[in-house]
């Protein structure tokens, strides 16, 4: 498809490199879904990333009642009523009229994010970049979901009040959505998994490696601040899933049952209640801070010993790039992860792999940092070292300068 709409917006594009309005549209602003943590997710780390190539941007995008970041002057965020349908078709209106942009920059191939941006170049010819950091149809069985047809489901999902077909983001629709991925001008992905699966350029997921840098803080201070410091301690600094694999970690430090070994939880889970679970099980072995706002999760991280990321092995995993990785990583600290998805990728010889659903791996691990504490310090630094290069706000603002200057001028292509 050729672009015509950026040359005639700005006559410069192909010989300077305009700044651009780029407008993210999210599916969910609320704090379940891109609020959560203070917004230091995908959607805010993309327009952290614009801004630093010289591009302003706004965040667009449903919410139950107001969005959970706030705007600001350096990112207006527009935060529309979330519906079901029909009443659906109402929000969307009002979502298409909100958006200001030069580009759109859809975050998940979801009706309610991909397919607004489609309906708004319909009408405006703007080029469309789609975001995709999950394969959506995992969490539904992924290539073997099938909508159970017949006039019963079908009635009972379309006319009860929160019948399932309601919902502006059913599977349904989503399979829907994938079948129209090849439509937009551009995809953005991070992780091998989803490039193979829907092409596009990579763009892993950027620290801020300015806010995450461990010469900033005093750890044993602040393991005494969060009263972790007559403890060896596992850090967990996302939200409990049963795929994460914590419970491994958990029955690994039942293996080895020595008194000061901790797995610390940050915030527990937005979701469901299963973090309580886990305390049910093992209140013994975890320690559970309270949510922080995202800019004193460096902090965080730095009063832990060893970062943990240990991923089960599931279509949801493999498609997936933890943020808590790179977190450990800027932070220069251990790493203990299973080999899922990008993880060994990622980490490559600068942290400690084990393989998925073993805890006694893991065990085994976990004694071997603690038993030489100078030889996992030299692999936190190594491993700090190619979060600079790779993995920083830096790096995806380089990736991403250039796919916005190869809309801006096809002939770059």
């Amino acid at each position: 498809m050729s672009l015509p709409h950026l040359t005639q917006l700005c006559p410069t594009a192909a010989r300077s490199q305009p700044s651009l309005k780029i407008s993210i549209l999210v599916s969910d602003l609320s704090k379940s879904g891109a609020g959560r943590w203070g917004g230091a997710v995908r959607p805010f780390l993309l327009a952290q990333a614009l801004r630093q190539a010289g591009h302003t941007t706004e965040l667009v995008g449903f919410a139950d009642g107001d969005a959970a970041v706030a705007s600001t002057a350096e990112l207006p965020v527009k935060a529309i009523s979330a519906s079901l349908y029909p009443q659906f078709l109402g929000s969307a209106q009002k979502f298409l009229k909100q958006i200001e942009g030069d580009i759109l920059y859809a975050y998940k191939p979801k009706p309610s994010s991909f397919g607004m941006a489609l309906i708004h170049r319909l009408a405006t010819h703007k080029p469309l970049i789609l975001d995709i950091d999950d394969w959506e149809l995992s969490w539904h069985g992924g290539d073997d979901y099938r909508y159970p047809w017949s006039i019963k489901s079908l009635l009972k999902d379309l006319l009860r009040p929160k019948g399932a077909l309601r919902q502006p983001d059913h599977p349904l629709y989503l399979r829907g959505m994938e079948q129209l991925v090849q439509q937009a001008d551009a995809i953005t992905v991070h992780n091998q998994f989803l490039q193979q699966r829907f092409g596009g350029v990579s763009v892993p997921n950027g620290k801020d490696v300015s806010l995450f840098d461990p010469q900033r803080y005093d750890s044993l201070a602040l393991k005494q601040r969060y009263g972790l410091s007559t403890y060896r301690t596992l850090m967990f600094p996302g939200a409990p899933r049963p795929y994460k694999g914590l419970e491994d970690v958990l029955t690994a430090l039942d293996l080895l049952d020595q008194p000061d070994l901790r797995l610390v939880i940050v915030g527990g889970s937005p979701y469901d209640d299963y973090d309580q679970q886990l305390m049910q099980q093992w209140s013994h072995r975890i320690i559970q801070l309270l949510r922080q706002p995202a800019e004193l999760m460096p902090e965080i991280v730095a009063a832990a010993d060893v970062i943990v990321v240990p991923q089960r092995d599931t279509a949801a995993t493999r498609a997936q790039f933890p943020l808590k990785l790179t977190d450990g990583m800027a932070m220069a600290k251990p790493i203990l992860a299973t080999r899922v998805g990008d993880i060994p990728a990622i980490l490559a010889d600068t942290g400690y792999l084990v393989d998925p659903d073993s805890p006694s791996q893991i065990a085994t691990a976990i004694q071997s940092i603690f038993a030489d504490p100078a030889a996992a310090a030299r692999k936190g630094i190594s491993a700090r070292a190619r979060a600079v290069e790779h993995y920083s706000i830096e790096a995806m603002s380089k990736r991403l300068a250039s796919l916005i200057a190869n809309l801006a001028d096809p002939s770059k292509k």
